[in-house]
């Protein structure tokens, strides 16, 4: 059974057992989360997203539709996601196109994805860094626009 505290606002039922849900957290109806994730404080999910096992989630996250998690991912604080490629005030694009964050990836505090990339399996991004293309399966990524560092030993 999830951990959801009192003052999350949780709508979908599609939530993992021992995943933590913490205060001020809205997620949406039709999201998926699974098991012993951490969503902190000042979070929001939408419906269309999934989220695997072994996830952290800090605060200040918001993941929109289409974003897909795979297990054993971390996220840090303010990590801007989006889906978005042309926004404008009252104009809905009919294609959305959502992030996928690969098995064992680690996005740094403050960085930001834009729409439709893919960050490979136990890459990282480091923090603060503007991620405009797909990131290699385990490379380092940093700055603004982020570039390869250099390659993580597994």
């Amino acid at each position: 059974m999830p951990i959801i505290h009192p003052k999350a606002d949780v709508h979908s039922t599609e939530i993992g057992e021992n995943t933590r849900i913490w205060q001020y957290s809205i997620i949406l109806k039709g999201a998926q989360i699974g098991v012993n994730c951490n969503i902190c404080a000042h979070t929001m999910i939408e419906g269309d997203v999934e989220i695997g096992d072994n996830v952290t989630v800090k605060s200040g996250v918001f993941l929109w539709n289409g974003t897909r998690i795979e297990n054993n991912v971390f996220i840090g604080p303010n990590a801007t996601f989006t889906n978005d490629p042309l926004p404008r005030s009252k104009v809905y694009p009919k294609i959305l196109f959502g992030i996928t964050v690969k098995q064992g990836a680690s996005i740094g505090a403050n960085a930001t994805l834009l729409p439709g990339i893919t960050i490979g399996a136990n890459a990282m991004v480091g923090a603060g860094a503007v991620v405009t293309r797909n990131v290699p399966e385990g490379a380092l990524v940093a700055g603004n626009p982020a570039k390869l560092v250099r390659y993580i030993k597994q």
